[in-house]
């Protein structure tokens, strides 16, 4: 039998052994060769208060599994080209200070069509991921729109709202939120304007020197112990019996190569939101980010 002071050696070896072997090595499936830049959509944020990220956990999957990851924040709601320039100078920025030279882009909803911006006014942008964007604009908004009184009370109280996301999250240009202006730029009537002044990989995988992806959920109430999906489930009826995520149809956020435009996913599940509640058996969208980053390492980008 051992001794006690046999054990406490036998210990103190086994404790050097650990810490003398090598860490395990990080992952390489999302070692991309340039930066993922994530960009939020309407109502959305890069964090609150440095706790809560927009895409949640995903920025840490891709990062485990070698990708460089940068996280916009633009404002929450204004024009698709007010939020282009804003990434756009994020983008400068990020160049100026580590020297990148080209970014792969990925943008949920609104950031679907904020990226297609960045990537129609610069040279250095070498792909295009969109879930669930809101390419061809979408019908919730629409309605709301045209429901919404001109200066009424829900449009103040709403756009004060929107106001305090940006400044929870730092936006400097938090006091230009407005609601009836977001709502516009995600009406299929102004997408469609945009879209004919940036047409860039409306139906090719590939234009421009750029790779253009296009990915969508079409489930609606997808978690009983999510509150959100109550929310998403009231939106969704304005699609009727279409297929939706709760505020986007596949339809309506198909550009470039569809990749999958029925993952069983609400619009929320799309970012890992809220705080990882999404629906039996779905996949996990941070590692779907992964795989995501992985094809465009396939790529060579």
């Amino acid at each position: 039998m051992r001794t006690k002071l046999q054990h406490i050696a036998a210990a103190a070896i086994a404790a050097m052994a650990v810490a003398a072997a090598p860490a395990q090595a990080a992952g390489t499936a999302a070692k991309t060769q340039y930066p993922i830049v994530l960009v939020h959509g309407f109502i959305g944020f890069d964090n609150i208060l440095g706790v809560v990220n927009y895409f949640y956990q995903i920025p840490g999957a891709l990062r485990n599994e070698g990708a460089t990851v940068y996280i916009a924040s633009v404002n929450p709601s204004q024009t698709t080209e007010w939020r282009g320039e804003e990434l756009n100078r994020q983008l400068d920025s990020w160049k100026a200070k580590d020297g990148v030279k080209k970014f792969n882009l990925i943008g949920h909803s609104h950031g679907g069509p904020t990226v297609r911006y960045a990537a129609g006014t610069r040279n250095d942008i070498v792909s295009v991921s969109s879930i669930s964007g809101t390419h061809h604009g979408s019908k919730v908004a629409d309605e709301i729109l045209a429901n919404t009184t001109p200066d009424g009370g829900f449009d103040k109280l709403a756009t004060g709202g929107l106001q305090l996301i940006g400044w929870l999250t730092g936006n400097g240009t938090y006091k230009n939120a407005d609601l009836k202006i977001a709502l516009k730029a995600l009406t299929h009537e102004d997408s469609e304007r945009f879209n004919n002044e940036f047409p860039a990989g409306r139906t090719a995988e590939f234009e421009n020197g750029q790779y253009f992806h296009s990915y969508a959920g079409n489930v609606v109430k997808t978690n009983g112990w999510d509150i959100s999906d109550l929310l998403l489930a009231y939106t969704g009826k304005y699609y009727g019996t279409e297929a939706n995520d709760g505020l986007v149809s596949p339809a309506e956020a198909t550009w470039g190569k569809p990749i999958d435009l029925a993952l069983p996913w609400n619009h929320l599940d799309e970012i890992n939101q809220v705080l990882g509640t999404i629906g039996k058996g779905a996949p996990d969208p941070k590692a779907y980010y992964v795989n995501i980053a992985n094809r465009l390492k396939g790529k060579g980008l």
